[in-house]
């Protein structure tokens, strides 16, 4: 090959002097069923998939809504629970040495070491063995993570109260109460009731539902008069008729007993 003639020796190749080259579409018909075009191709086939799957979705949704609780009140006691993937952390706050003023700890400190720990182990254990015997560091971290993780999740399902999380924030029908009941004027001008058994005399936390006792006039001025477990006593700022009143309101379970 004579020079000048629009080659050049690069080495021991030869490439063209301008070295461009034109910029030709791929023709996509020398692979058949081996390759295709991003668009529209591959791209539709995606977005016909997501739509199929966004679909089911929303059938789910329609058909299992999420479910509802009842409005939450301050008033009575609540039990947290996480989602599954998070409950050795809530259990690690259980332990005296991760809460109250070691808060910061159960928080921050001790999840920051485990993760920092595994994020590390590839820095830590720079061997190229690839059985787990000989990478006696990245394999003893990882082991101690997971049996960490594992322990902790299983105590937290263990100690919660699964009963009484059941209950918490159950819907309740409303309850009938006769309002205009001279009774219930009384309930009302009553702070003391109403903080703890509501105003729709259905309890709280440690409170019993009013509407529910079977107790006797006689009983619940006795109760009202001398206090009941956590209730205490002479809380009610009424007449001793009043007291009557209101006594056999509660016990007629919200209604006139006239």
């Amino acid at each position: 090959m004579h020079r000048g003639k629009g080659m050049k020796f690069v080495g021991d190749s030869r490439v063209k002097a301008d070295g461009r080259k034109p910029n030709i579409p791929k023709d996509y018909s020398e692979y058949p069923g081996k390759t295709e075009a991003f668009w529209p191709n591959f791209l539709l086939r995606e977005w016909m998939v997501g739509a199929v799957f966004l679909m089911g979705y929303l059938c789910l949704t329609v058909a299992h809504p999420a479910p509802l609780e009842a409005i939450a009140d301050p008033l009575e006691a609540y039990i947290p629970l996480p989602d599954w993937y998070f409950l050795f952390l809530y259990q690690l706050l259980k332990y005296e040495f991760a809460s109250g003023d070691f808060n910061v700890l159960g928080t921050v400190v001790i999840p920051g070491v485990a993760f920092g720990a595994l994020l590390l182990a590839p820095w830590l254990d720079t061997s190229k063995e690839r059985r787990p015997h000989r990478r006696p560091i990245a394999t003893s971290i990882m082991l101690l993570g997971v049996a960490s993780v594992v322990y902790l999740t299983w105590e937290s399902v263990a100690q919660h109260d699964w009963e009484a999380a059941a209950q918490q924030g159950k819907l309740v029908e409303g309850a009938e109460i006769d309002e205009e009941a001279e009774g219930f004027e009384i309930y009302s001008s009553q702070d003391s009731c109403i903080q703890c058994h509501g105003d729709q005399m259905t309890g709280g936390a440690g409170a019993p539902n009013l509407l529910e006792t079977e107790k006797t006039p006689e009983e619940v001025i006795e109760i009202i008069q001398n206090g009941q477990g956590a209730m205490p006593a002479d809380q009610f700022t009424g007449s001793e008729e009043e007291l009557q009143i209101l006594a056999e309101f509660i016990a007629n379970h919200g209604q006139d007993p006239e």
